[in-house]
């Protein structure tokens, strides 16, 4: 673990020139609990980005639960309706995640065609999601929308969910194709098959290491894009 943060540090120092505030970039992190996992351990995704990017400022609102249509009163209080996570900023980057919990509550991962179309159309263009990126790139920030992982070969809660995912990553990417200021990054294929390591015991959210994981992904994205 620490031979490969150390190797991932390495790589983001060279690429930003190893001077400080080289690179600057302010990113906030919104969104559920793939991304807030392991924050009391000082471990979850924004823990892991304040030490990959050291000139960075980030700040971290994600929160386990959090959704695009969660129904219930004052989730905008709790940080549970993901757009009312947002803080204003002159944010470089807004890191989002979002919809699994929307999947998982109202269809169980069983067929789930009319909540996907209202996350996220067939054709990218259109449905909460969609809304929410646009009004973040109207900020004038950079979004990079961070996909699930999956189990990759081993029995776990959401192995039945995969093909609403794989579904709702495409519808992703074609949202992030029509416009250069959004990236999609897809974590379909970071956990080695078989690998249960890079899950907590539930088997549903990362563990440390694969908060870490994800956070060295993340970073690899946006110092390609900042870096001199």
């Amino acid at each position: 673990m620490m031979r490969m943060r150390g190797l991932v540090l390495g790589l983001l120092f060279g690429l930003l020139g190893g001077a400080p505030g080289a690179g600057r970039a302010d990113v906030l992190v919104m969104g559920d609990s793939l991304l807030a996992v392991n924050g009391l351990q000082g471990a979850a995704v924004a823990d892991v980005l304040r030490r990959l990017l050291p000139a960075e400022t980030v700040r971290d609102r994600a929160v386990p639960g959090a959704s695009f249509l969660y129904p219930l009163p004052l989730t905008g209080a709790l940080g549970l309706s993901i757009p009312k996570q947002y803080v204003p900023g002159r944010w470089d980057w807004v890191v989002l995640n979002g919809g699994g919990n929307d999947v998982m509550w109202r269809c169980g991962c069983g067929p789930c065609r009319r909540v996907m179309d209202r996350l996220i159309r067939r054709d990218g263009a259109g449905g909460a999601i969609v809304t929410e990126v646009r009004k973040l790139r109207a900020t004038g920030a950079r979004v990079l929308f961070v996909g699930y992982l999956r189990s990759n070969g081993f029995q776990s809660p959401i192995e039945a969910c995969a093909a609403t995912g794989d579904e709702i990553d495409r519808r992703l990417a074609r949202m992030a194709a029509a416009d250069p200021g959004v990236r999609f990054l897809s974590l379909a294929d970071l956990v080695p098959a078989g690998d249960t390591s890079y899950f907590a015991l539930d088997r549903i959210h990362p563990s440390p290491k694969g908060s870490a994981a994800i956070a060295a992904r993340i970073a690899a994205v946006i110092v390609a894009v900042i870096a001199p």
